[in-house]
Protein backbone atom coordinates (compact mmCIF):
# COMPACT_ATOMS: atom_id res chain seq x y z
CA UNK A 1 0.00 0.00 0.00
CA UNK A 2 2.49 2.44 0.57
CA UNK A 3 5.17 1.28 -2.47
CA UNK A 4 3.24 3.29 -5.62
CA UNK A 5 4.15 7.05 -5.98
CA UNK A 6 1.35 8.89 -5.59
CA UNK A 7 0.13 11.57 -8.00
CA UNK A 8 -0.39 15.02 -7.01
CA UNK A 9 -2.14 17.89 -9.32
CA UNK A 10 -0.51 21.04 -9.35
CA UNK A 11 -2.11 24.40 -9.24
CA UNK A 12 0.23 27.52 -9.76
CA UNK A 13 -1.63 30.41 -8.03
CA UNK A 14 -1.08 33.88 -10.15
CA UNK A 15 -2.46 37.88 -9.70
CA UNK A 16 -1.55 39.99 -12.96
CA UNK A 17 -0.92 42.90 -10.38
CA UNK A 18 2.06 40.91 -8.76
CA UNK A 19 5.90 39.96 -9.62
CA UNK A 20 5.02 37.32 -12.45
CA UNK A 21 8.67 35.80 -12.61
CA UNK A 22 8.02 34.66 -9.06
CA UNK A 23 5.67 32.13 -10.49
CA UNK A 24 7.99 30.92 -13.10
CA UNK A 25 10.38 30.29 -10.66
CA UNK A 26 7.83 28.46 -8.11
CA UNK A 27 6.94 26.20 -10.64
CA UNK A 28 9.65 24.87 -10.98
CA UNK A 29 10.92 24.88 -7.09
CA UNK A 30 7.73 23.16 -6.44
CA UNK A 31 8.13 20.25 -9.36
CA UNK A 32 11.90 19.65 -8.05
CA UNK A 33 10.28 19.51 -4.09
CA UNK A 34 7.58 16.94 -5.45
CA UNK A 35 10.37 14.76 -7.27
CA UNK A 36 12.55 14.56 -4.63
CA UNK A 37 9.86 13.91 -2.37
CA UNK A 38 9.23 10.88 -4.30
CA UNK A 39 5.50 12.12 -5.58
CA UNK A 40 4.41 12.65 -9.69
CA UNK A 41 2.93 16.08 -10.48
CA UNK A 42 0.86 16.67 -13.30
CA UNK A 43 1.21 20.53 -14.03
CA UNK A 44 0.40 23.24 -16.47
CA UNK A 45 3.36 23.78 -18.63
CA UNK A 46 4.54 27.43 -19.82
CA UNK A 47 3.26 26.69 -23.19
CA UNK A 48 -0.44 26.05 -21.91
CA UNK A 49 -0.70 29.31 -19.74
CA UNK A 50 2.10 32.00 -18.89
CA UNK A 51 4.06 30.46 -16.74
CA UNK A 52 2.36 27.50 -16.23
CA UNK A 53 0.30 29.34 -13.86
CA UNK A 54 -3.44 29.56 -13.40
CA UNK A 55 -5.18 32.89 -13.05
CA UNK A 56 -7.83 33.80 -15.51
CA UNK A 57 -11.03 31.39 -16.02
CA UNK A 58 -9.49 30.19 -19.06
CA UNK A 59 -6.30 28.75 -17.60
CA UNK A 60 -9.12 27.70 -14.68
CA UNK A 61 -10.89 25.39 -17.88
CA UNK A 62 -7.16 24.26 -19.09
CA UNK A 63 -6.17 23.17 -15.69
CA UNK A 64 -8.94 21.77 -15.19
CA UNK A 65 -9.26 19.47 -18.58
CA UNK A 66 -5.79 18.58 -17.63
CA UNK A 67 -6.32 17.39 -14.20
CA UNK A 68 -9.48 15.03 -15.43
CA UNK A 69 -7.52 13.59 -18.38
CA UNK A 70 -5.43 12.22 -15.23
CA UNK A 71 -8.54 12.09 -12.94
CA UNK A 72 -7.52 8.07 -12.51
CA UNK A 73 -4.00 8.89 -11.18
CA UNK A 74 -3.89 12.09 -9.06
CA UNK A 75 -4.66 11.35 -5.27
CA UNK A 76 -4.54 14.87 -4.18
CA UNK A 77 -3.98 18.13 -5.25
CA UNK A 78 -1.14 20.96 -3.84
CA UNK A 79 -2.24 24.51 -4.32
CA UNK A 80 0.86 26.70 -4.55
CA UNK A 81 0.77 30.58 -4.29
CA UNK A 82 4.26 31.97 -5.39
CA UNK A 83 2.52 35.28 -5.18
CA UNK A 84 -0.93 36.84 -4.15
CA UNK A 85 -2.54 34.20 -6.94
CA UNK A 86 -6.26 34.55 -8.05
CA UNK A 87 -8.64 33.20 -5.58
CA UNK A 88 -11.44 32.22 -8.03
CA UNK A 89 -9.23 30.68 -10.52
CA UNK A 90 -8.28 28.31 -7.86
CA UNK A 91 -11.07 27.73 -6.30
CA UNK A 92 -13.18 27.19 -10.37
CA UNK A 93 -10.18 25.10 -11.27
CA UNK A 94 -10.82 22.54 -8.58
CA UNK A 95 -14.69 22.74 -9.11
CA UNK A 96 -14.33 21.86 -12.80
CA UNK A 97 -12.19 19.29 -12.45
CA UNK A 98 -14.34 17.08 -10.25
CA UNK A 99 -11.52 15.95 -8.33
CA UNK A 100 -12.78 14.73 -4.96
CA UNK A 101 -9.43 14.72 -3.44
CA UNK A 102 -7.38 16.19 -0.60
CA UNK A 103 -6.51 19.83 -1.34
CA UNK A 104 -3.42 21.35 0.60
CA UNK A 105 -2.47 25.43 -0.24
CA UNK A 106 1.03 26.15 0.07
CA UNK A 107 1.99 30.34 0.03
CA UNK A 108 5.64 31.16 -0.66
CA UNK A 109 6.77 33.46 2.40
CA UNK A 110 7.84 37.18 1.39
CA UNK A 111 11.83 37.93 2.06
CA UNK A 112 11.74 41.24 4.34
CA UNK A 113 14.57 42.69 2.14
CA UNK A 114 13.04 41.97 -0.82
CA UNK A 115 9.41 44.03 -0.42
CA UNK A 116 9.63 46.22 -3.70
CA UNK A 117 6.77 46.02 -6.26
CA UNK A 118 9.69 44.03 -8.37
CA UNK A 119 9.77 41.22 -6.06
CA UNK A 120 6.96 41.12 -3.19
CA UNK A 121 5.02 38.54 -3.11
CA UNK A 122 1.97 39.16 -0.73
CA UNK A 123 1.03 35.27 -0.46
CA UNK A 124 0.58 35.71 3.26
CA UNK A 125 -2.69 37.81 1.92
CA UNK A 126 -3.58 35.67 -0.80
CA UNK A 127 -3.70 32.22 0.76
CA UNK A 128 -6.53 33.85 3.00
CA UNK A 129 -8.69 34.93 -0.13
CA UNK A 130 -7.96 31.44 -1.50
CA UNK A 131 -9.27 29.98 1.82
CA UNK A 132 -12.04 31.78 2.08
CA UNK A 133 -13.03 30.95 -1.61
CA UNK A 134 -12.88 27.29 -1.02
CA UNK A 135 -14.89 27.92 2.17
CA UNK A 136 -17.90 29.52 -0.20
CA UNK A 137 -17.78 26.84 -2.85
CA UNK A 138 -17.78 24.23 -0.18
CA UNK A 139 -14.57 22.76 -1.31
CA UNK A 140 -12.65 20.61 1.73
CA UNK A 141 -8.97 21.56 1.95
CA UNK A 142 -5.73 21.22 4.53
CA UNK A 143 -3.11 24.06 5.49
CA UNK A 144 0.68 23.67 6.03
CA UNK A 145 2.00 23.51 9.67
CA UNK A 146 3.33 27.46 8.83
CA UNK A 147 1.39 30.15 7.24
CA UNK A 148 3.73 30.59 4.92
CA UNK A 149 6.29 28.20 4.07
CA UNK A 150 9.37 27.60 1.62
CA UNK A 151 8.83 24.84 -0.44
CA UNK A 152 12.19 23.48 0.15
CA UNK A 153 11.80 24.46 3.58
CA UNK A 154 11.88 21.15 5.83
CA UNK A 155 8.50 22.54 7.22
CA UNK A 156 6.78 21.69 4.24
CA UNK A 157 8.57 18.52 3.41
CA UNK A 158 6.87 17.07 6.34
CA UNK A 159 3.95 18.58 5.40
CA UNK A 160 4.56 16.79 2.04
CA UNK A 161 4.92 13.87 4.17
CA UNK A 162 1.70 13.86 6.06
CA UNK A 163 -0.23 15.46 3.25
CA UNK A 164 0.51 11.96 1.08
CA UNK A 165 -0.53 10.23 4.41
CA UNK A 166 -3.53 11.75 4.42
CA UNK A 167 -3.92 11.25 0.25
CA UNK A 168 -3.56 7.64 1.06
CA UNK A 169 -6.16 7.01 3.35
CA UNK A 170 -9.17 9.47 1.64
CA UNK A 171 -8.35 6.86 -1.23
CA UNK A 172 -8.21 3.38 0.58
CA UNK A 173 -11.30 4.07 2.37
CA UNK A 174 -13.41 5.55 -0.34
CA UNK A 175 -14.02 1.89 -1.96
CA UNK A 176 -12.45 -0.38 0.73
CA UNK A 177 -14.33 -3.90 0.50
CA UNK A 178 -14.37 -5.62 4.01
CA UNK A 179 -14.88 -9.35 4.64
CA UNK A 180 -16.82 -11.53 7.15
CA UNK A 181 -16.35 -14.79 7.92
CA UNK A 182 -18.82 -16.18 9.55
CA UNK A 183 -21.69 -14.83 11.91
CA UNK A 184 -21.00 -12.67 15.36
CA UNK A 185 -20.34 -14.62 18.05
CA UNK A 186 -23.64 -14.45 19.88
CA UNK A 187 -21.71 -13.18 23.11
CA UNK A 188 -20.37 -10.01 21.61
CA UNK A 189 -23.44 -7.76 21.14
CA UNK A 190 -20.41 -5.00 21.54
CA UNK A 191 -19.37 -5.52 18.24
CA UNK A 192 -22.56 -4.61 16.04
CA UNK A 193 -22.30 -2.36 13.36
CA UNK A 194 -24.58 -1.26 9.97
CA UNK A 195 -23.48 -2.54 7.08
CA UNK A 196 -25.61 0.66 5.44
CA UNK A 197 -24.09 2.75 7.27
CA UNK A 198 -20.92 1.81 5.99
CA UNK A 199 -21.78 1.09 2.24
CA UNK A 200 -23.07 5.11 2.40
CA UNK A 201 -19.32 6.02 3.17
CA UNK A 202 -18.20 4.02 0.49
CA UNK A 203 -17.04 0.91 2.31
CA UNK A 204 -18.69 -2.36 1.36
CA UNK A 205 -19.24 -5.51 3.50
CA UNK A 206 -18.64 -9.10 1.42
CA UNK A 207 -20.37 -11.89 3.65
CA UNK A 208 -19.44 -15.78 3.39
CA UNK A 209 -20.95 -18.21 6.40
CA UNK A 210 -18.58 -20.12 8.32
CA UNK A 211 -20.27 -23.12 6.71
CA UNK A 212 -19.14 -22.18 3.12
CA UNK A 213 -15.45 -21.70 4.23
CA UNK A 214 -15.18 -25.19 6.08
CA UNK A 215 -17.27 -26.70 3.90
CA UNK A 216 -14.49 -25.38 1.08
CA UNK A 217 -11.82 -26.51 3.44
CA UNK A 218 -13.09 -30.11 3.52
CA UNK A 219 -12.01 -29.97 -0.43
CA UNK A 220 -8.68 -29.01 -0.18
CA UNK A 221 -6.20 -31.79 -0.71
CA UNK A 222 -3.57 -32.10 1.76
CA UNK A 223 -1.49 -33.56 -0.55
CA UNK A 224 -1.69 -30.15 -2.93
CA UNK A 225 1.00 -27.83 -3.58
CA UNK A 226 -1.04 -24.93 -2.65
CA UNK A 227 -1.10 -26.46 0.94
CA UNK A 228 2.46 -27.86 1.65
CA UNK A 229 3.63 -23.99 0.35
CA UNK A 230 1.36 -22.51 2.77
CA UNK A 231 2.33 -24.90 5.36
CA UNK A 232 6.03 -23.91 4.69
CA UNK A 233 4.89 -20.84 4.62
CA UNK A 234 3.55 -20.65 8.31
CA UNK A 235 6.40 -22.80 9.96
CA UNK A 236 8.98 -19.71 8.15
CA UNK A 237 6.56 -17.38 9.92
CA UNK A 238 6.34 -18.75 13.47
CA UNK A 239 8.09 -21.16 16.02
CA UNK A 240 5.55 -23.99 16.39
CA UNK A 241 7.64 -26.50 18.26
CA UNK A 242 5.55 -28.50 20.11
CA UNK A 243 2.19 -28.14 17.98
CA UNK A 244 0.73 -30.69 16.20
CA UNK A 245 0.95 -31.56 12.26
CA UNK A 246 -2.27 -32.53 12.00
CA UNK A 247 -3.09 -28.91 13.38
CA UNK A 248 -0.83 -27.31 11.37
CA UNK A 249 -2.07 -28.89 8.12
CA UNK A 250 -5.90 -27.84 9.24
CA UNK A 251 -4.69 -24.21 9.22
CA UNK A 252 -2.57 -24.48 6.26
CA UNK A 253 -5.83 -25.96 3.82
CA UNK A 254 -7.92 -22.94 5.83
CA UNK A 255 -5.31 -20.25 5.52
CA UNK A 256 -5.33 -21.66 1.45
CA UNK A 257 -9.50 -20.91 1.20
CA UNK A 258 -9.79 -17.60 2.58
CA UNK A 259 -6.68 -16.49 0.54
CA UNK A 260 -8.48 -17.41 -2.26
CA UNK A 261 -11.98 -15.65 -0.66
CA UNK A 262 -10.06 -12.61 -0.63
CA UNK A 263 -8.69 -12.31 -3.78
CA UNK A 264 -11.80 -13.46 -5.78
CA UNK A 265 -13.75 -10.75 -4.07
CA UNK A 266 -10.90 -7.90 -4.06
CA UNK A 267 -11.07 -7.71 -0.22
CA UNK A 268 -8.59 -5.14 1.54
CA UNK A 269 -9.53 -6.22 5.09
CA UNK A 270 -11.54 -8.97 7.41
CA UNK A 271 -13.27 -9.90 10.26
CA UNK A 272 -13.59 -13.53 11.56
CA UNK A 273 -15.82 -15.67 13.86
CA UNK A 274 -13.11 -16.59 15.89
CA UNK A 275 -14.68 -18.46 18.71
CA UNK A 276 -15.92 -21.15 19.39
CA UNK A 277 -17.52 -23.22 16.54
CA UNK A 278 -14.22 -23.05 14.30
CA UNK A 279 -12.32 -24.31 17.19
CA UNK A 280 -15.53 -26.91 18.24
CA UNK A 281 -16.07 -28.39 14.68
CA UNK A 282 -12.75 -27.55 13.32
CA UNK A 283 -10.57 -28.33 15.42
CA UNK A 284 -8.02 -25.58 15.17
CA UNK A 285 -8.04 -21.34 16.28
CA UNK A 286 -7.72 -19.16 13.25
CA UNK A 287 -5.20 -16.99 15.30
CA UNK A 288 -2.08 -17.79 12.89
CA UNK A 289 -3.71 -17.36 9.66
CA UNK A 290 -5.39 -14.10 10.86
CA UNK A 291 -1.85 -13.13 12.18
CA UNK A 292 -0.68 -13.62 8.55
CA UNK A 293 -3.06 -12.02 6.65
CA UNK A 294 -2.44 -8.77 9.13
CA UNK A 295 1.48 -9.28 8.82
CA UNK A 296 0.71 -8.33 4.63
CA UNK A 297 -1.29 -5.90 5.33
CA UNK A 298 -4.39 -7.51 5.12
CA UNK A 299 -5.77 -6.86 8.49
CA UNK A 300 -8.11 -9.35 10.02
CA UNK A 301 -10.08 -8.62 12.70
CA UNK A 302 -11.71 -11.11 15.96
CA UNK A 303 -15.03 -11.78 16.62
CA UNK A 304 -16.14 -10.39 13.15
CA UNK A 305 -15.37 -7.48 14.59
CA UNK A 306 -16.05 -5.20 10.68
CA UNK A 307 -15.44 -1.83 12.19
CA UNK A 308 -12.60 -2.98 14.30
CA UNK A 309 -11.03 -4.87 10.83
CA UNK A 310 -12.02 -0.96 8.89
CA UNK A 311 -9.59 0.89 11.46
CA UNK A 312 -7.04 -1.67 11.58
CA UNK A 313 -6.41 -1.26 7.90
CA UNK A 314 -6.89 2.72 7.95
CA UNK A 315 -4.00 2.05 10.26
CA UNK A 316 -2.18 0.07 8.21
CA UNK A 317 -2.50 2.38 4.69
CA UNK A 318 -1.37 5.01 6.75
CA UNK A 319 1.68 3.83 8.81
CA UNK A 320 2.44 0.79 6.33
CA UNK A 321 3.01 -1.65 8.93
CA UNK A 322 0.75 -4.20 10.32
CA UNK A 323 -1.95 -3.28 12.88
CA UNK A 324 -3.19 -5.09 15.41
CA UNK A 325 -6.60 -5.31 16.77
CA UNK A 326 -6.81 -5.41 20.87
CA UNK A 327 -8.66 -5.03 24.11
CA UNK A 328 -8.30 -2.21 26.28
CA UNK A 329 -8.04 -5.02 28.53
CA UNK A 330 -6.23 -3.97 32.61
CA UNK A 331 -4.80 -1.39 34.38
CA UNK A 332 -1.44 -1.46 34.93
CA UNK A 333 -0.69 -0.91 38.99
CA UNK A 334 -1.15 2.22 40.13
CA UNK A 335 -0.37 4.31 37.29
CA UNK A 336 -3.41 6.48 35.54
CA UNK A 337 -2.03 6.67 32.25
CA UNK A 338 -0.80 2.98 31.88
CA UNK A 339 -2.76 -0.03 30.80
CA UNK A 340 -2.49 -3.39 29.12
CA UNK A 341 -3.35 -4.13 25.92
CA UNK A 342 -3.95 -7.72 24.54
CA UNK A 343 -5.59 -10.14 22.83
CA UNK A 344 -6.04 -14.35 22.89
CA UNK A 345 -4.19 -13.97 19.97
CA UNK A 346 -3.91 -13.34 16.68
CA UNK A 347 -1.66 -10.18 16.93
CA UNK A 348 0.56 -10.15 13.58
CA UNK A 349 4.22 -10.91 13.56
CA UNK A 350 5.52 -7.25 12.76
CA UNK A 351 3.93 -6.19 16.27
CA UNK A 352 5.61 -8.60 18.32
CA UNK A 353 9.13 -8.58 19.85
CA UNK A 354 9.22 -12.28 19.62
CA UNK A 355 6.53 -14.89 18.84
CA UNK A 356 5.32 -18.61 19.04
CA UNK A 357 2.78 -21.03 18.72
CA UNK A 358 0.48 -22.11 21.08
CA UNK A 359 -3.11 -23.18 22.07
CA UNK A 360 -5.64 -20.62 23.03
CA UNK A 361 -5.51 -20.74 26.57
CA UNK A 362 -9.59 -19.45 27.89
CA UNK A 363 -10.64 -22.25 25.09
CA UNK A 364 -8.38 -25.49 25.81
CA UNK A 365 -9.64 -25.91 29.65
CA UNK A 366 -13.12 -26.07 28.06
CA UNK A 367 -13.02 -27.66 24.39
CA UNK A 368 -10.02 -29.60 25.10
CA UNK A 369 -6.08 -28.24 24.29
CA UNK A 370 -6.27 -30.46 21.07
CA UNK A 371 -9.05 -27.87 19.24
CA UNK A 372 -6.99 -25.01 20.15
CA UNK A 373 -3.81 -24.64 18.85
CA UNK A 374 -3.03 -21.64 17.07
CA UNK A 375 -3.04 -18.97 18.46
CA UNK A 376 0.09 -16.61 18.67
CA UNK A 377 1.68 -15.78 21.71
CA UNK A 378 4.07 -12.78 21.76
CA UNK A 379 4.85 -9.49 23.63
CA UNK A 380 3.87 -6.29 21.65
CA UNK A 381 7.49 -4.58 21.00
CA UNK A 382 8.01 -0.93 22.52
CA UNK A 383 7.68 1.77 20.72
CA UNK A 384 5.42 4.87 19.52
CA UNK A 385 2.02 3.66 18.35
CA UNK A 386 -1.56 5.63 16.94
CA UNK A 387 -4.91 3.69 18.25
CA UNK A 388 -7.76 4.21 16.14
CA UNK A 389 -11.69 2.91 16.55
CA UNK A 390 -14.29 3.35 14.31
CA UNK A 391 -17.93 2.58 14.48
CA UNK A 392 -21.11 2.76 13.39
CA UNK A 393 -23.22 5.59 14.86
CA UNK A 394 -26.77 3.73 14.11
CA UNK A 395 -29.32 6.16 15.55
CA UNK A 396 -27.74 9.29 13.86
CA UNK A 397 -26.36 7.52 10.56
CA UNK A 398 -22.76 8.43 10.85
CA UNK A 399 -19.35 6.95 11.04
CA UNK A 400 -16.99 7.96 14.26
CA UNK A 401 -13.94 7.00 15.63
CA UNK A 402 -11.53 8.61 18.26
CA UNK A 403 -7.91 8.49 17.48
CA UNK A 404 -4.64 9.23 19.48
CA UNK A 405 -1.16 8.35 20.23
CA UNK A 406 1.05 6.61 22.84
CA UNK A 407 3.88 4.16 23.84
CA UNK A 408 4.23 0.64 24.13
CA UNK A 409 6.64 0.03 27.06
CA UNK A 410 9.07 -2.82 27.98
CA UNK A 411 7.65 -2.59 31.68
CA UNK A 412 7.10 -6.29 33.11
CA UNK A 413 4.06 -7.82 32.30
CA UNK A 414 3.47 -12.00 33.15
CA UNK A 415 0.76 -12.90 30.97
CA UNK A 416 -0.52 -15.10 27.92
CA UNK A 417 -1.59 -14.41 24.91
CA UNK A 418 -0.42 -10.96 22.76
CA UNK A 419 0.19 -8.04 25.25
CA UNK A 420 1.79 -4.90 25.91
CA UNK A 421 1.67 -2.28 28.53
CA UNK A 422 0.44 1.15 26.93
CA UNK A 423 1.19 4.77 28.41
CA UNK A 424 -1.06 7.25 26.57
CA UNK A 425 -1.40 10.96 28.47
CA UNK A 426 -4.18 11.21 30.19
CA UNK A 427 -5.50 7.84 29.23
CA UNK A 428 -8.42 8.01 32.33
CA UNK A 429 -9.86 10.99 30.30
CA UNK A 430 -9.66 9.05 27.50
CA UNK A 431 -11.63 5.76 28.84
CA UNK A 432 -14.43 7.89 29.98
CA UNK A 433 -15.12 9.52 26.80
CA UNK A 434 -15.12 5.25 25.88
CA UNK A 435 -17.51 4.94 28.26
CA UNK A 436 -19.95 7.41 27.99
CA UNK A 437 -19.73 7.39 24.17
CA UNK A 438 -20.06 3.53 23.88
CA UNK A 439 -17.17 2.79 21.98
CA UNK A 440 -16.13 -0.82 21.69
CA UNK A 441 -13.70 -2.67 23.56
CA UNK A 442 -12.13 -3.07 21.07
CA UNK A 443 -9.01 -0.50 19.21
CA UNK A 444 -6.58 -0.94 16.81
CA UNK A 445 -3.15 -0.01 17.04
CA UNK A 446 0.10 0.31 15.14
CA UNK A 447 3.54 1.30 15.19
CA UNK A 448 3.96 4.56 14.15
CA UNK A 449 2.90 7.75 14.92
CA UNK A 450 0.33 9.04 12.37
CA UNK A 451 -3.16 10.38 14.33
CA UNK A 452 -2.73 13.78 13.12
CA UNK A 453 -2.87 12.59 9.26
CA UNK A 454 -6.10 10.41 9.86
CA UNK A 455 -7.77 13.06 11.64
CA UNK A 456 -7.30 15.63 8.82
CA UNK A 457 -8.47 12.33 6.11
CA UNK A 458 -11.32 10.50 8.45
CA UNK A 459 -12.89 14.20 9.72
CA UNK A 460 -12.42 16.70 6.82
CA UNK A 461 -12.51 14.44 3.62
CA UNK A 462 -14.03 11.66 4.58
CA UNK A 463 -17.15 13.43 6.80
CA UNK A 464 -16.60 11.10 10.01
CA UNK A 465 -16.93 12.06 13.62
CA UNK A 466 -13.46 12.02 15.05
CA UNK A 467 -12.38 12.81 18.30
CA UNK A 468 -8.39 13.09 18.62
CA UNK A 469 -7.37 12.49 21.93
CA UNK A 470 -4.11 14.67 22.45
CA UNK A 471 -4.13 14.45 26.36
Amino acid sequence: MNGNKLTVGVIVGNRGFFPDHLCEEGRIEMISVLESEGFNAVVLTPQDTPFGSVETREDAKKCANLFKKHANEIDGIIVTLPNFGDERAVAETLRMSGLNVPVLIQATPDDAGKMSLKDRRDSFCGKLSVCNNLNQYGIPYSLTTLHTVKPDSPSFREDLKWFGTVCKVVKALKNARIGAIGARPAAFNTVRYSEKILESYGISVETVDLSEILGKVGRVEESSDQVKAKLEEIKNYISVKGVPEASLIKMAKLSVVIDQWIEENDLVSTAVQCWTAIEDFFGVVPCTVMSMLSNKLLPSACEVDITGAVGMYALAVATGVPAALLDWNNNYGDDPDKCVLFHCSNLPKGCLSSCRMDKQDILSGTLGVEKTYGTVVGRIKSGGFTYLRVATDDLNGTLRAYVGEGEFLDDPLDTFGGAGVAKIPNLQELLRYICQTGFEHHVAASHARVAKALVEALGNYLGWEVYHHVG
